[in-house]
Formats: structure tokens, sequence, C-alpha cells
């Protein structure tokens, strides 16, 4: 290898260069460098066809600050090369890809578009991960990119599309990929993503291979194998629950064939729970449970008996053979009630004055639930499949999904997790989440709040109501008229009512003798401007607004609403009377004379009262 000072005007980027062909770099950061100093690291180049001129390999950045430095003025510009001997292209831009990825890692379709290339070349998958120090696996996650439609590339290029939705396509069909992509460019289609897109891929089956008891070699169903998880799944749920529970059969003819004096198959949806069972060996008649998870996963409990039955057993049998005496606690039952109910005390009194440790405290309870705690996340989900997809694709659900992500993320959770609220289990239970928590700034937590408040608030309630006008709630900003919207609408006089609230009492008496469908689609054409109609901005129905009203005197659910609203509003208007004792009380919460304790619990009384 020969080093030379080449001048600019003899060099050029080489086809085999893996940035060639893209949009000029950005040499803000290098310039200053380049225009004081000069290049000094050289750049990797060879002979190109033409006599005395070279095309760069590796080095694209630093000649493109070294063009915007000769624009400048300077002359006689020339940059320190390293000169390669011809050689094949593979090496070529095999040099070029480790050059670029040690200064500036390339998303993951460039590096696909660079591996593919090498592998055209006659690279090998092991070569290409040996040579940039990754894994065969990560080579050939990479290389699975290949099985995208180009659209969907360049979509996941510009960050249009996440890691989790993007490996679940490399999976898809090509039809599969063209239904998702209609969805995906569609304006008013909602596009699957993250675990979704999975169960829309493949019906919903995302057992795992690696849950199965019998053999997959004689296996004949469909299983999908996924480069980016360990093993693979099984594309036909009903498929493998007849293999699995084919071989769960078998398992247990063979355990009662060894002398087991029984064995239970636990169904899915319950549980083999320790606590109520006790270790029995099989000469004292313990049994086998086989407990089935919803997942296809299977325990085999071996040797216990419920502790009913062994209690029975262990009067009625020998008693010739004494019994060890039960050891005696240190401590009774009352004198640990005891204890646990001043320790409560004390803590319980430390808490109300620390009240960040109680908002988070209370954050861990309302995630996780306890004994005295317990709420439940509202499903947005109806039994009409419109409403249901209308729900999904709204700008108010996208929204907030895309809260609740950044708040699972924060916490340590999958942020495919359809919630925050339930379902999670930390490493160290209640106790894990809250010393998570603790770690989190005020501001933080109070997010994740403001998240778990969301997704437990129940729908229709007078609550809703409340909050919407307090917060000052404009609909506009979260709904347009949909299919599901029209399809729901089948009174006349409402249509008649909203189409002279769009389109102007002239166009409603014009159209009150047509059809209803007549009708949805003028008003369709007055919110979108179609068909020369004056488009209306920021339309929403009566109903829908804070504070909602009728289009007719009939009201229906609009009446109930506004009925709640009237004593929402009579409640938050009218003041406590003033009582000397407030004052006090709030001397207790600061620090003040104790004495005023049972005023402020009379105040609090008649302000729950009120």
């Amino acid at each position: 290898m020969n080093y030379e000072h080449i001048p600019l005007a003899r060099l050029s980027i080489s086809k085999t260069n893996m940035r060639y062909g893209k949009k000029a770099p950005d040499v803000s950061r290098i310039l200053p460098s380049v225009r004081k100093r000069g290049v000094i690291i050289p750049l990797i180049v060879r002979p190109n066809c033409s006599p005395d001129h070279f095309e760069i390999m590796a080095g694209r950045r630093r000649y493109f600050a070294a063009l915007a430095v000769e624009a400048e003025g300077q002359e006689g510009v020339t940059l320190p090369c390293a000169i390669l001997a011809d050689g094949d292209d593979a090496d070529a831009f095999e040099l070029s890809m480790i050059e670029n990825c040690l200064r500036e890692n390339p998303d993951e379709v460039t590096q696909w578009e660079g591996y593919t290339r090498l592998v055209k070349e006659g690279r090998k998958p092991d070569d290409i991960a040996q040579t940039f120090g990754l894994t065969d696996l990560t080579v050939k996650r990479i290389l699975a990119l290949g099985n995208l439609l180009p659209r969907i590339r360049e979509a996941y290029r510009a960050e249009q599309i996440d890691v989790p939705t993007v490996r679940h396509l490399t999976l898809a069909t090509k039809a599969q990929q063209k239904a998702w992509l209609a969805l995906f460019e569609d304006v008013d289609g909602y596009a699957p993503r993250g675990n979704q897109l999975k169960a829309w891929l493949f019906g919903g089956a995302s057992i795992s291979t690696d849950v199965a008891l019998f053999d997959l070699a004689g296996y004949s169903g469909q299983i999908v194998t996924d480069l980016f998880e360990d093993g693979g799944f099984f594309g036909d749920a009903d498929a493998f629950w007849a293999a699995q529970s084919a071989e769960i059969e078998v398992r247990k003819a063979a355990y009662l064939e060894d002398g087991w004096s029984s064995v239970e198959i636990v169904p899915v949806g319950s549980y083999f729970q320790a606590w109520e069972h006790e270790k029995t060996p099989k000469r004292k008649g313990g049994r086998v449970y086989i407990d089935v998870s919803a997942k296809g996963e299977v325990v085999f409990h071996e040797g216990y008996l419920t502790r009913k039955e062994a209690r029975k057993r262990d009067d009625g049998g020998d008693n010739s053979v004494k019994q060890p005496a039960p050891t005696r606690p240190e401590i009774t039952s009352t004198m640990t009630a005891y204890i646990d109910l001043h320790r409560h005390a004390a803590v319980r009194s430390a808490l109300a004055t620390h009240t960040g440790v109680a908002l988070r405290v209370m954050v861990a309870h309302a995630i996780c639930g306890s004994p005295l705690w317990g709420v439940k996340v509202q499903d947005q989900k109806s039994r009409n499949e419109a409403v249901t997809e209308s729900i999904e694709s709204c700008v108010a659900e996208a929204r907030f999904d895309e809260r609740r992500r950044a708040v699972l993320e924060v916490l340590g959770f999958d942020p495919d997790e359809p919630n925050v609220t339930l379902g999670h289990d930390p490493m160290h239970g209640i106790t894990g989440l809250f010393q998570r928590l603790l770690e989190l700034p005020d501001g933080v937590v109070l997010d994740v709040l403001g998240v778990v408040m969301a997704e437990t608030l129940a729908s229709g309630s007078c609550l809703i109501e409340s909050i919407g006008i307090h917060l000052g709630v404009n609909m506009a900003d979260y709904w347009v008229a949909d299919d599901a919207f029209y399809g729901l609408i089948r009174d006349r006089e409402v249509l008649t009512a909203i189409l002279s609230e769009v389109g102007g009492a002239t166009v409603a008496q014009a159209h009150a003798a047509e059809k209803t469908k007549t009708i949805k689609s003028v008003i369709n054409d007055c919110l979108t401007g179609d068909k020369g109609r004056v488009k209306v901005e920021h339309w929403v129905p009566r109903w829908m607004a804070f504070p909602p009203s009728a289009y007719t005197e009939r009201g229906g659910v609009v009446t109930v609403t506004a009925a709640n609203r009237s004593a929402w509003l009579a409640e938050s208007e009218t003041p406590l009377d003033p009582d000397p004792a407030a004052a006090g009380a709030v001397e207790v919460l600061e620090g003040g004379d104790s004495e005023t304790a049972e005023a402020f619990e009379d105040v609090e009384e008649q302000r729950l009262a009120a």
C-alpha cells in the first residue's frame, strides 16, 4: 500500500463506497479542523480506469470537507491517501463498510444494503459477521430486511415504523405486506403494530415452540421461525393444542403406570397453588398435578396432596409412629398483630408528612394492586366492531399510546404491553416498583400517574364530564366524522338538524325528503369540502362537546349527562361554610398545635358530606 497526497481534481467517490449516491454529508463538525490544519487521516483510494485518477473507497466526509475549503478560495488543496492495489469489489466495499461503521453507525437498512452487496460478491453471513465483529444471528437479522417490500424498508429507514413492527413484517408474505402497507398509507386506516401485528399476521397465535412437549420433527402444522426471537412459534393454535393435549395424555398414562395414585390435569385458566397442597411421596399416596397455562407451558408437580387430604391421611395413619412435637413460635399471633399494627401506625404517620414518597406508594399500588387496592383498566372495545376500529384508529388513542409507551419504557416494562396498570410483575413485586419510582424525579412520577389514571378512568361516568369541562377539552382536536359515526345515526330528525348545522337551513330544507343515506352523504361533503361544498372545519356533534347538548327535545342520554353536569357545577360552585376550626386543621398539617386535629376531622366530614 502506497501513500500519496492527491489533488481534489484527481479524486471521486467510488460506486463501491457504501454511502455512494446519498446526499452530501454534514461536514460542519470537521470543517473547522480541515480549514485550519487540513485532512490528517488518510483516505483509502484505489486507481480508477482513467489515467492518474483515483476513486475514494473510504473518507467521503473528509473529501466533501476539503471541497468546501476549496470553494472558500483556498488553493492547492490535496488529500493524504492510502492507495490500494487493484482488487475485487468485495474487498473494496468491505473496507468502505468497516471505515464507515467505525466512524458513524449507519442505520439497519443501510447495513442491509451493504451486507446484501457483500453476499452478492460471494461473502457468506458468517464471514461478514467475523469481519465486523458481530454474531451470525445479528447479520442474518439484518439480511432478513430483504424480505420486506422496498416501500416498507424506506419507511423503516425514515423511522416511520418501529423495530418490533418491522421484525414481524419480515415474517409476512408479500401479499400480507401489501395489505399492511395499504393500511399504513391510508390516512383513515389503522395499521396494526408490535404484538397486535403479530396477531394480525398469524391469527393471534403466539405460542412458542419452546413449550412443546411433543417432537417438533413429527409435527405437521405450521411453525413460523423468527430470527428476532430465540425460537419459533406455532402458526395454528388449534393444531398445537391438539398435539400438546395428546402428549399430556401420554405423560399422564406413564405416571399412572409408574405407580402414582392419580394424575390430575389443572385446566387452562386455573392454577396449581403450592400453598394449598402438601408435599407427599408416591408411597404415601401423593399424586401428580399437570399445570397447563394459556401460553402452552406445562409444569409437572410430582408428589402432592391437598392439605385437607394430607390431614385426613395423618389422622387415620399409623399412630405407632410418634410425630415430632410442633415447634412453638417465638411470639404468639396476638403479639404479631400488636407489632404489625404499631409498625403500621408509625410508618403511616411518617408517610403522611412525606408527600413525595406517598405519591410513589400510590402509583405503585395503582399499577400492581394490593389487598386494599383494586383498580381496573377501562376496556376500549365495543361489541360493535366498527366502533372498536374507530377508537383504535383515532388521534386521541394514537397520542395516548405514544405516552403510554414512554411510561412503560421508563418503568422498565415491555413497551409493547397493552397497558401500564396491572398485569405486571416486577422482579420484587410492588416493593421493586416502589424502589424504581424512588429513583425517578417528581415530574416523571406525575407523568406515570397521569397514564395510570387515564387507563383506569371509567367510560360513560359523570367524572368524564367534570374533567372534560375543567380541562377545556375540545373534541375537534381529537375527532373527525368516520364511517362508524355515520353508520350509527338512523334518526331522520337528528340528521336533518345536523345538516342544517353544517350546511345551512336552506340545504337542510332542500334535502328534507331525501333518504337518510343521501343526507349523510351531503353532511360528509360539507365536512370534507367535496362536490363544491364549503368545508366546515372543526365540527363535532353536540353530544360530543363539553358540555353536551341535544338536537331534539327527546334528548336521550344527553339529558342524563346534562343533569350530571348541573349537579357537578352546583357542587363545585357551592363553598363550604367558613369554619374557624379549618384554620386550626391547616396548622396541624403545617406542624401546628395537635389539639386542633379533632376539628380537622369535623371539617373533613363536612367536606365529604357535601
